[in-house]
């Protein structure tokens, strides 16, 4: 006991122990105890010193307190002490009075040399996930803050251990469903550090439902207004998503971005907000751009990006973008997000230009936040982000950039509002280095790939001052470019004229209408290679090397259309002024500065300070194209252009004609598909048929056989009423028929009496003609020698011949009707029976049943009779329907076998066409002449085939 004491601080006699001999002591207590309460006091002083003697507990104790943990896991309360103990010796969380000023450093080492120890036996790590298991409090939450502490001090170690234990990750994720929200809590920091840069392990979390769980936390804590736990969550998120495709994906699949709509949900009240909140809202939106990152794969964002539209995201982002009182670091960062969910998407685009501010008269969002972006007063920031959502804009937006670039045309300027174009003229031309900057990249942005555009803009005109005639936005900013120091020396700053000609550069490559107006300023050569010539300082060597690149797109796309700077002209003017050599390198200036590296990296910009913003991201692209082929010109004789110009036309009308066959077999594939399905079509009809067939004959079948089996029956029944003849002989007709068959006995009676009449003519008829054939006869025997009355006579015997067929064929048809007469006398007769004796009928009630049973039965044959006849006529159409279908099959297969033919030859001679094109195409690389790649005409063609495709679903 006063061991104890003097470990616990009470008063004990004579000198008091050290901190080490105090521990060797407990942790041999501990080790050699056989009582458990002795154990448990022990484990509850080590943790008493574990903080103040760090590294004595943790040389000391270690081995026992994992010695406990392994046997004394009945008892809950020493386990907890041990969890306790080990924390308080790994973890690098010391308060602050507790630290010397060398101590954050030493007690980092202390942290990780005593984490490399307790992970040198794997199994240690198994024991304390088996230990977080434990619902008990005083077991798990020590157990987790623990393994929390092993992950931060080694990270990639410990997640080794834990992938590869059975069932480890799913053992942590049970942490998030924990009711104790301290448990919970700490188990979303542990699964934080357990998710870092493991993309194995960030798969596992995620489908064991983490998305579910951390969005409810969040929906539960209040969205944007929860408090650190939501932080957490979003941060977890975010390791979660970041850079892995896999579980982007699974979050799009799952309808999860539909549950971020509620978290950009704001009040028209925006003041106030608090620290978390803005951190919150911050973070919530960095998830957002994780989704539609430019640097993910493009099929995933675009995905995303048509996601978030749907679901009303992108909407909600524009609300928070219009609205007032919101920070200025949550306004910028909104920006940014919807500057990258619109980035490379017709539909977000289209949406976002519809979008207006809500002032008096309402402005377009764009114009808005260009006033921003020209606003020298406005935060560097913010102005950047607006360029950058500028920029998405017009990121594979040839409808946007139309349309800004329209507001500058003469014909559609408004001079009641303020346009896009008016504050990007503005802005190129202030007195503010930025904003000249920035609206000349935003410029540029409005020409890029799109050589349609750079013609229009040659239209553009600006009035310089009161009294002197416009001159062309070209013109005004070569002006600028070339006067210095005159005008209030704006050409004279850097950044105004690497924007400048950044512009230049951009406009004039691809577009040699637009080098022709530039070579038309007879000031613009001389400008340049004076420039070039001249030996500046570091600051202006940039500036040379645009100028020189300026100069090398005037001559590699010059059309020689203008006689005094025709490329030969230029090439020996640049070797005259300034040398081969000189000015290659001075080209080579611009991918050598370290501005233009930071920039070709991502398409953001993300300079610290307004001095840095040099270069635009795409126009490092365009560097990149024409640095090479540009040297190469440079050294090019006459001869070899002439040639590079053959070459040139011959790949074009090669191209074409690949184009072409590319258009007939893209039609033939269409037509074949076309017909493929009509096939399959007919197929399925005629499947259908053969089925339909097949049922109605097996219904005539049955139908026969119910006829047969009816038939039979009336046969019995005759024969067992055959007492009742004279009643039955008549097919069972009832009384109530008697006057209809009456009526139609008369009708006949008529009609053989007619015949009858018929019969007496055809006789008088005949009489005639046999007289006629006696005359015949001895005219013939008196006039032996007369060819016309032999002639008569043939002409006479076979009319004879054809009156005596006429003749038996109505004896035919005398003999059937006499027949008929017969059989209608006697129908007529009976009849008469059947009138007769319908009074003994009446008498006899069973003949009367018999009567009715057999008129049912008459009856029944009769139907089945009529629908045997229609069920006949449907097989025979049916049969009818299956041969034309058969017949309009063969005609397809022929068709198609002739189409596949064709198809064939167009490939052959298709193959024939690109062997020739290779060949130019290595003949132009040995000329050094830039050529595209097959993938590149092919991914062209497939843009252009998706824009036909959007423009169709536009229209």
């Amino acid at each position: 006991m006063n061991f104890l004491r003097g470990v616990m601080g009470g008063p004990s006699a004579g000198p008091q122990p050290s901190g080490a001999d105090t521990i060797q002591k407990l942790c041999d207590r501990v080790a050699s105890s056989t009582l458990l309460d002795d154990r448990r006091d022990a484990v509850r002083a080590l943790k008493a010193l574990s903080k103040k003697y760090r590294l004595e507990v943790g040389i000391q104790a270690m081995e026992h307190l994992v010695h406990v943990l392994q046997t004394d896991r009945s008892d809950s309360e020493i386990i907890g002490y041990a969890l306790d103990t080990l924390y308080n010796v790994i973890s690098n969380d010391l308060e602050e009075e507790e630290q010397e000023e060398n101590s954050p450093k030493q007690g980092d080492d202390l942290g990780s040399q005593f984490t490399e120890i307790f992970i040198k036996q794997p199994e240690n790590v198994t024991l304390l996930l088996t230990l977080v298991e434990e619902f008990d409090f005083h077991v798990r939450w020590p157990g987790v803050k623990l393994l929390t502490s092993l992950l931060k001090q080694q990270g990639p170690q410990v997640q080794q251990i834990i992938l590869v234990s059975p069932m480890g990750v799913s053992r942590l994720m049970d942490l998030l469903a924990d009711s104790r929200e301290v448990i919970r809590n700490d188990g979303v920091l542990l699964l934080q550090q357990l998710t870092k840069s493991n993309a194995a392990i960030q798969k596992i979390v995620a489908f064991e439902n983490a998305f579910e769980r951390l969005l409810d936390i969040v929906t539960e804590e209040g969205n944007s207004d929860g408090g650190i736990v939501v932080e957490d969550c979003l941060l977890l998120l975010q390791n979660l998503l970041k850079n892995n495709n896999s579980n982007q994906n699974f979050f799009k699949e799952g309808s999860y971005i539909q549950r971020m709509k509620p978290w950009f949900e704001v009040g028209d009240d925006n003041c106030g907000w608090s620290a978390q909140k803005v951190t919150n809202l911050h973070l919530m939106l960095q998830l957002v751009r994780v989704l539609v990152s430019p640097t993910n794969p493009p099929g995933a964002t675009t995905s995303c990006q048509k996601a978030m539209f749907h679901c009303g995201l992108l909407q909600q982002l524009c609300t928070i973008l219009m609205a007032t009182g919101v920070p200025a670091d949550i306004l910028t960062e909104t920006i940014n997000t919807v500057s990258e969910v619109i980035r490379g998407c017709q539909m977000n685009q289209d949406y976002f230009a519809s979008v207006n501010a809500p002032s008096n008269p309402p402005r377009p969002a764009i114009v808005v936040l260009l006033m921003s972006m020209v606003n020298e007063r406005q935060p560097f920031v913010l102005r950047c982000a607006v360029l950058y959502c500028f920029q998405c804009f017009l990121y594979k937006n040839h409808k946007g950039q139309g349309e800004i670039v329209s507001t500058l045309l003469p014909s559609t300027i408004d001079g009641s509002s303020v346009s896009a174009g008016q504050l990007l003229c503005g802005g190129l031309f202030s007195t503010d280095s930025l904003s000249n900057w920035c609206a000349a990249v935003a410029l540029a942005h409005a020409l890029q790939e799109n050589a349609a555009l750079k013609e229009q803009l040659l239209r553009v005109q600006l009035a310089t001052s009161i009294g002197n005639p416009p001159v062309s936005l070209l013109q005004q900013c070569t002006n600028i470019l070339s006067q210095g120091d005159k005008i209030d020396r704006r050409g004279s700053k850097v950044q105004t004229r690497v924007g400048l000609l950044m512009l230049l550069c951009t406009w004039l490559s691809n577009c040699s209408i637009a080098v022709t107006h530039f070579l038309h300023n007879p000031a613009n050569v001389p400008f340049l290679t004076g420039q070039i010539a001249e030996n500046l300082g570091e600051e202006e060597q940039l500036v040379q090397g645009l100028c020189a690149l300026l100069l090398g797109i005037s001559i590699y796309y010059n059309d020689n259309s203008l006689e005094n700077y025709r490329k030969e002209k230029l090439k020996q003017l640049i070797e005259k002024r300034i040398g081969r050599e000189n000015f290659v390198e001075k080209l080579g200036f611009i991918s050598k500065h370290e501005l233009y590296s930071r920039a070709a990296q991502k398409p953001q910009p993300g300079f610290s300070s307004p001095e840095q913003m040099m270069f635009d991201h795409e126009f490092t692209k365009l560097v990149k194209e024409l640095e090479g082929v540009i040297s190469k010109a440079i050294y090019k004789s006459s001869e070899e252009d002439k040639k590079e110009e053959e070459v040139k036309k011959t790949l074009e009308q090669h191209d074409n004609i690949v184009t072409h066959y590319k258009k007939v077999i893209r039609e033939q594939d269409q037509e074949l598909e076309e017909l493929k399905q009509q096939i399959s079509t007919l197929k399925s009809q005629n499947e259908q048929l053969q089925v339909t067939v097949t049922q109605q004959v097996s219904q005539i079948q049955q139908h026969k056989d119910q006829y047969n089996l009816l038939k039979v029956q009336l046969g019995k029944d005759t024969q067992h009423h055959n007492s009742h003849g004279d009643t039955l002989q008549v097919n069972g007709i009832q009384l109530e028929e008697v006057s209809k068959l009456r009526e139609e006995l008369e009708d006949w009676r008529n009609r053989h009496e007619q015949l009858q009449g018929q019969l007496k003519e055809k006789d008088a008829v005949i009489e005639n003609l046999k007289s006629l054939q006696l005359e015949m006869g001895t005219e013939q025997s008196s006039q032996p020698s007369s060819s016309g009355g032999v002639e008569h006579s043939t002409e006479l015997q076979k009319e004879l011949e054809l009156l005596r067929t006429q003749i038996q064929l109505q004896a035919a048809e005398i003999s059937k009707l006499q027949t008929e007469n017969q059989k209608l006398q006697a129908m007529n007769t009976a009849v008469d029976r059947v009138s007769g004796a319908s009074g003994a009928s009446k008498s006899s009630e069973k003949e009367g049943r018999l009567l009715q049973e057999l008129g049912e039965l008459q009856s029944q044959v009769k139907a089945l009779s009529e629908e045997k006849a229609s069920l006949q006529q449907q097989l025979d159409s049916s049969s009818s329907t299956v041969a034309i279908l058969q017949d309009e099959k063969s005609k397809l297969q022929q068709e198609v076998a002739e189409a596949k033919k064709e198809q064939d030859d167009l490939l052959v001679l298709l193959a024939d066409q690109d062997q020739k094109l290779s060949a130019l195409r290595s003949k132009l690389k040995d000329l050094g002449m830039p050529v595209e790649d097959e993938d590149d005409i092919e991914s062209g063609d497939q843009a252009d085939e998706d824009e036909d495709g959007d423009e169709e679903e536009q229209d």
